[in-house]
């Protein structure tokens, strides 16, 4: 599967981490930056990773940010981009299979590289389920962002 990742200044050396596990595991890395520790601003990286993931040029993405939450609140304002802020292995798999998580986010700051990449193998290894309750909620959510979307 490709995989769109992406970081701010603060999420650099992790995202480093995962780009080599993804290599890895034989995925495909978009890596859209940034490539240094150098400050820069988590919205710019969110919003690459999540139109990667809209337009179909990866199949899910990954962010990192200091605490996750910036990259996460800019990634959700794309729509059709479903991104979770992860610091545990039930919320990184549950994402997936529950609501079709397609955006896993991870503080830099926060977690350490093992439970990093423990997060990333739940996520890229779980798939959606589409059960009738979990496909009912997801519908209602995709309503919402329809409602919004196009109140502008």
């Amino acid at each position: 599967m490709k995989i769109a990742i992406g970081a701010d200044h603060a999420g650099f050396e992790l995202k480093e981490h995962v780009k080599a596990l993804l290599s890895k595991l034989e995925h495909e890395v978009l890596d859209l930056g940034t490539r240094s520790t150098e400050p820069v601003d988590y919205p710019d990286f969110a919003e690459a990773v999540g139109l990667a993931v809209r337009d179909g040029k990866a199949g899910r993405g990954i962010l990192v940010c200091g605490s996750g939450v910036g990259a996460s609140v800019a990634a959700n304002k794309i729509p059709g981009v479903r991104a979770g802020l992860c610091h545990d292995h039930y919320s990184a798999h549950q994402g997936v299979e529950h609501d079709d998580m397609n955006v896993l986010v991870m503080g830099g700051r926060v977690i350490g590289e093992s439970v990093a990449l423990e997060l990333v193998r739940a996520f890229l290894e779980s798939k959606y389920t589409g059960e009738d309750r979990h496909q009912q909620r997801l519908t209602k959510v995709k309503e919402i962002e329809g409602r919004y979307a196009a109140a502008k």
